[in-house]
């Protein structure tokens, strides 16, 4: 039996290299073996695969299909398809078993599995890691399952364009750049744009595409609609054509970027204030859920129009387990997950995010600038997020004792702690947390005024240089 990386087992996938050590032909068949065993002790037999744009993407696919029939589960097998749209097959059909071979935001040569045991459930933590232990113990399940594949992406394709397409009256036409980065977006997310904006005969909308022809070797920039290149071809191109704004997606579909008319960037913690004031205004009181990464413009502004912001976990997977925990009825992430039980399913879905947002800058006839305008972030200065290099044996054990010197420090009430540390300060707050998904630290850093953000930056570099295993070089700064 091929050995298989612990380390690629992470809190809310599975990730890793595609290379003889990490993710291969083997090593995909042990993880379905592996879940297939999973969801067999879950009494999950049926369940949807697919896979996103990449040279690799669908023999790896293949591989984890053959490991999942091993084990008796039986597989409709969607192809190559967006993330958001597995989701909803899951709904669609009727199975409450996914699985999504893909790298998401991740550079040329990595992929990994999105897990699902039941609708809009993700594995996270210790699901994903006792995944790892059933492989190890080599105690698998034993069946014959049997695989669907005939027409399902063309299928699902047209039923989640129509769900979605129905879900949003636009009150007005628009100008909007779509910028897929050569990834798995390039095959639907145009398409379902134009088709959304001209139901029912509308006419004067116009979709301009950028990096909208797949090239799984991105040559552009990494598929992060956050990354630096990303947010300023976009931005140009808004520019450019005199756009209503800029939307870019990420390599499977369930992240959000955004610049406003102007070219600004948007940070996704401020569109989440948007889209609850939206929600707010259909459901009054509603709960909405945010990371620890989020502005405190956020919570202030949910607040004051009448919600209740709850702050949570950074984590796709944590993100919908907290909403259906809650009953709340949206929740976001800095990184630009959007999660709506507000007529939609509750999974992290950019496209469908994407037409909310449309829609409310329709409704309400202002410029996304000057709607940004009327929130309180403009009383705060934000620092990007920061990472730092930091091996994974050792992240979790130095952001422990992270969270024990600053609350020994500033007090107790003073540090967030539900993930890393979120240390309130006069006038601001810094955050640091283990990275989910790489071997770093994440810091972010938010106050009245760039001064005391630096000083709050300062008081957390001090607190790192103390540990050799953290870089001194900061990402992003």
């Amino acid at each position: 039996m091929a050995d298989i990386n612990q380390s690629m087992f992470r809190e809310y996938d599975i990730r890793g290299r595609v290379n003889n050590q990490e993710l291969n032909k083997k090593t995909m068949e042990l993880i379905g073996k592996g879940f297939g065993t999973y969801l067999g002790r879950q009494g999950v037999r049926d369940m949807v695969v697919g896979y996103d744009f990449r040279s690799y993407s669908e023999e790896l696919k293949d591989a984890l299909v053959d490991g999942l029939v091993s084990t008796g589960v039986h597989i409709i097998d969607l192809g190559m398809v967006l993330t958001p749209m597995l989701y909803y097959a899951q709904y669609h059909f009727g199975v409450k078993g996914g699985a999504m071979v893909t790298a998401s935001h991740n550079p040329n040569g990595w992929s990994g599995v999105k897990l699902a045991s039941d609708f809009s459930k993700t594995l996270v933590g210790d699901e994903v890691k006792e995944i790892y232990r059933i492989i190890k113990s080599k105690y698998f399940r034993i069946g014959q399952g049997l695989v669907k594949k005939d027409h399902f992406r063309s299928h699902i394709k047209e039923v989640y364009t129509e769900a979605v397409i129905r879900r949003v009256k636009l009150e007005k036409p628009l100008k909007v750049v779509v910028e897929c980065g050569n990834g798995t977006a390039c095959f639907f997310a145009p398409e379902i744009l134009k088709k959304a904006m001209s139901a029912g005969g509308r006419t004067g909308y116009e979709i301009i595409e950028l990096f909208c022809e797949p090239d799984w070797t991105f040559p552009h920039h990494t598929p992060d609609p956050e990354s630096k290149k990303a947010k300023e071809a976009l931005a140009a191109k808004v520019k450019e054509v005199k756009a209503d704004l800029g939307i870019s997606y990420d390599g499977d579909g369930d992240r959000l970027g955004v610049v406003d008319e102007k070219g600004n960037n948007v940070w996704s913690d401020r569109l989440l204030i948007l889209l609850a004031r939206q929600v707010l205004e259909r459901h009054p009181k509603a709960k909405i859920i945010f990371d620890v990464k989020c502005t405190q413009a956020l919570p202030e502004d949910i607040k004051k129009h009448n919600g209740v912001p709850i702050m949570w976990k950074t984590g796709h997977s944590h993100a919908k387990r907290k909403l259906e925990q809650e009953r709340a009825t949206l929740a976001g992430e800095r990184s630009g997950h959007f999660f709506f039980k507000d007529n939609w399913y509750g999974f992290d879905d950019a496209i469908f995010a994407s037409l909310r947002l449309i829609e409310y800058l329709s409704e309400q006839g202002k410029s996304l600038s000057r709607l940004l305008k009327t929130t309180p972030f403009y009383d705060y200065v934000i620092s990007s997020t920061i990472y730092i290099s930091c091996p994974d044996n050792k992240k979790f054990q130095i952001v422990e004792k992270l969270v024990e010197e600053f609350k020994k420090e500033y007090g107790k009430k003073n540090v967030i702690d539900i993930d890393g540390a979120r240390v309130k300060f006069k006038d601001g707050w810094g955050l640091v947390r283990a990275s989910s998904t790489e071997p770093a630290l994440t810091v972010l850093f938010e106050a009245k005024n760039q001064e005391k953000l630096e000083e709050i930056k300062g008081i957390f570099r001090e607190k790192l240089a103390k540990y050799p295993e953290v870089s001194k070089k900061w990402k992003n700064e």
